[in-house]
């Protein structure tokens, strides 16, 4: 199923769309996580701060939407509040893992430099893609007549994105080559995420 076919599916059927925003919040909840576990005990720069509240915030705004469709859905991450729950949890894991066993080939670095190379690169990838859903998702919504938006996330994300080139370049002259093995990887996750949730969204309206 295209993709903006699928969201708009998800959009018209209301706890449907609850789990999808659900599910939205839960991964960008976990995006802060792990840019915060990936801080140096003291060596933190303010723009990865910045990441990991801003991370934080748009998974309370996600939450926060699921009212405009009903207060009393999805008030937990628990797995039956979101879609494809298995694929999801594994989804941001998976890259994290994948993409630390590639950088400590690629640069050969240390524990601590190992964290920070995979929150350049983890991060960059997800903003990447980041930059490819939610406007999908927001045509969907407006299509819709929706009143939920993502546009504050859409315009942050885009900043998120020139944020993590500017580090990648200080981090790397290299950066470009590693990045796209880097990219490739969290494709192959994605499609898989997005697999498992248009499998559930097909057997739930045909429920």
């Amino acid at each position: 199923m295209e993709f903006h076919h699928l969201l708009k599916k998800i959009v018209q059927e209301g706890s449907t769309h609850a789990k999808w925003l659900n599910t939205l919040s839960f991964m960008e909840n976990a995006g802060a996580r792990k840019i915060s576990k990936c801080e140096h005990p003291t060596l933190v720069s303010q723009i990865q701060l910045k990441h990991a509240a801003e991370e934080h915030r748009h998974a309370y705004y996600l939450k926060k939407q699921i009212g405009k469709i009903n207060p009393e859905l999805c008030k937990t991450y628990e797995s039956t509040e979101l879609l494809a729950p298995i694929a999801t949890s594994q989804y941001l894991h998976s890259l994290d893992i994948k993409a630390c066993r590639y950088l400590q080939k690629a640069f050969n670095l240390d524990k601590t430099d190992i964290k920070y190379a995979a929150y350049l690169f983890v991060t960059y990838a997800i903003e990447v893609r980041a930059d490819e859903l939610y406007p999908v998702y927001q045509q969907a919504l407006t299509e819709a007549s929706s009143k939920i938006m993502v546009k504050s996330i859409i315009l942050e994300e885009e900043g998120h994105l020139e944020e993590m080139i500017h580090q990648l370049n200080e981090f790397s002259p290299d950066w470009k080559h590693h990045a796209e093995n880097i990219l490739t990887i969290e494709k192959e996750l994605h499609q898989e995420w997005i697999n498992a949730i248009t499998q559930e969204v097909a057997q739930l309206n045909y429920a």
